[in-house]
């Protein structure tokens, strides 16, 4: 084929670029458990999910919508310096009883399945930022259209305890894919990298060091946890390497001495991509 090339169709509009350090940790606590709540507040999270789904019983979910209403309403928790609060909602009453309140910083939105499913919570909720979590094969195949659904989606995540009784995957290596396409369908909406999800054995850390080293492996950044000891292990899994940052260093520094692509001393080739992410490392480096 000659003559002009044919023109790449617009990126999706995706919500503004993070300012400040990047998430690494979202800590779930049970919304009928505010003295577990108020605890996760101060446990160094970088987000605290408050969980008004699995992690309830049907018989106390009225009650922890009340709880995670208080306080959300609570002026500590719509502090500009407060720690983000989001809420795992079960159902459409809990989104419109919590939608107003100064304290919440976004929805999370289980077992969704289509991208219409995206833009009724965001007509119902209008101007709260949006979660959709994928947990099912169907959601996987549609991972894309979810992500892109509507201005208001800030990112995508894997629901992988239910993901895995749909698919009857039982050894972690069966999940690569699906955390592959998730990885791909967030870049593609020109969302962050979507965060792993849970390790379910709060005792085995080493067991969790090593799923989050396969999960940054494909491209993953930062995990959710359901407990406080698993936050450092995230933190140290997810943070970069001195020689990582040292990289990203000097890439950033021949970057500044010269445009466009180039070759650093050691032969590697570096172009505005190479460039791009190392910032992004070293953004991460400064959380330490």
């Amino acid at each position: 084929m000659t003559g002009r090339p044919i023109p790449a169709p617009p990126l999706p509009e995706g919500p503004p670029p993070p300012v400040g350090r990047p998430p690494l940790t979202w800590l779930y606590v049970p919304g009928d458990r505010p003295e577990v709540v108020a605890k996760a507040l101060g446990s160094g999270a970088d987000v605290v999910i408050v969980d008004l789904e699995d992690a309830v019983a049907q018989d106390r979910k009225e009650y922890a919508r009340s709880a995670t209403a208080e306080l959300l309403g609570d002026q500590v928790t719509a502090a500009p310096d407060a720690v983000p609060v989001h809420v795992r909602v079960h159902g459409e009453d809990d989104i419109r009883a919590l939608a107003d309140l100064p304290g919440l910083t976004a929805f999370r939105l289980p077992k969704i399945t289509h991208a219409v499913s995206v833009h009724h919570v965001a007509a119902v909720a209008p101007g709260v930022a949006l979660y959709p979590l994928l947990e099912s094969a169907l959601a996987i195949e549609h991972a894309y259209s979810i992500a892109s659904a509507h201005h208001a989606v800030r990112g995508i995540a894997l629901g992988e305890a239910d993901l895995r009784a749909d698919l009857g995957v039982r050894e972690d290596a069966g999940l690569d894919w699906p955390r592959s396409r998730v990885v791909v369908a967030a870049r593609a909406a020109a969302l962050p990298p979507p965060a792993q999800s849970v390790f379910p054995d709060v005792r085995d850390l080493d067991g969790l060091w090593t799923s989050c080293g396969r999960g940054r492996a494909l491209g993953m950044l930062g995990r959710a946890a359901i407990h406080p000891r698993q936050l450092p292990v995230i933190e140290r899994a997810f943070r970069p390497t001195a020689e990582e940052i040292e990289a990203a260093e000097e890439i950033v520094a021949a970057s500044a001495v010269e445009a466009g692509a180039l070759a650093l001393p050691d032969g590697r080739f570096v172009d505005a991509a190479v460039v791009a992410s190392a910032r992004r490392t070293i953004a991460l480096a400064g959380r330490a």
